[in-house]
């Protein structure tokens, strides 16, 4: 079965997953990961890509991404992966692939889900046991959005410039938003529109995605209130 175009408008953010093949490392030293960070930072700004959020844990990387065009976040991510995969290979004397196939994406509600996601991504590493807090790991953007930390390769999105009038102010509701439970109750629908590149938003969203991108964005309905945001949590879809 041919593979469905990725959802991309141009604008809207993207939530990006790259997996390691079969879940392995793609990460052994803190070389990888500095170098990592500069490809992406350099490939972003060649293509046009604004990076919000980002976390690089041990076998996958998660971006929060918007494109100024169709095919920058796919230019973004192939620059990176040709110079980063020769690169680990080298230094780790091994070949072959190290990407689990094309990596995943999904566009993003910005007023309903963008700082949902921030907070998804940035708060991977405790989710994983790797870090007490997210401010304890160090190959996150979550250092610079919740302290202010300098990042060059961290740009805000209106939504999270809207949390408050000051640098400060924002940075203090920023941090606000970790002080509930770490499992949100929209986690799973971040995690399943990701993995299967369904629009991640409310249902005119979803048929304003599928009007312009002339496919499903979401899963197929099974019975029910087909429209309802209800109906596909509870099914899972």
């Amino acid at each position: 079965m041919a593979r469905q175009p990725r959802l991309v408008i141009p604008g809207l953010p993207q939530h990006v997953i790259q997996r390691g093949n079969n879940r392995q490392a793609i990460f052994a030293a803190e070389r990888d990961y500095l170098l990592f960070l500069d490809l992406l930072q350099a490939s972003a700004e060649r293509f046009g890509v604004q990076v919000h959020a980002y976390v690089l844990m041990t076998n996958h990387v998660h971006l929060l991404v918007t494109p100024a065009t169709h095919t920058g976040v796919a230019q973004m991510m192939q620059a990176i992966g040709r110079r980063y995969v020769r690169h680990f290979n080298d230094t780790q004397g091994r070949t072959g692939a190290l990407w689990e196939g094309r990596y995943r994406a999904t566009v993003v509600e910005s007023a309903r889900y963008l700082l949902a996601c921030m907070r998804y991504i940035e708060l991977n590493p405790v989710r994983a046991n790797l870090a007490r807090t997210p401010g304890d790991y160090r190959w996150s953007s979550y250092r610079c959005n919740a302290h202010g930390q300098p990042d060059p390769l961290v740009v805000v999105h209106d939504e999270y410039q809207a949390l408050a009038r000051d640098a400060e102010a924002r940075m203090r509701a920023y941090r606000q938003l970790f002080c509930v439970d770490a499992h949100d109750a929209r986690y799973e629908d971040i995690r399943l529109a990701a993995s299967k590149a369904w629009a991640l938003g409310s249902d005119r969203f979803i048929a304003e995605i599928e009007r312009l991108c002339g496919r499903r964005a979401t899963a197929r309905p099974r019975g029910g209130d087909h429209k309802s945001d209800g109906f596909r949590r509870i099914n899972g879809v």
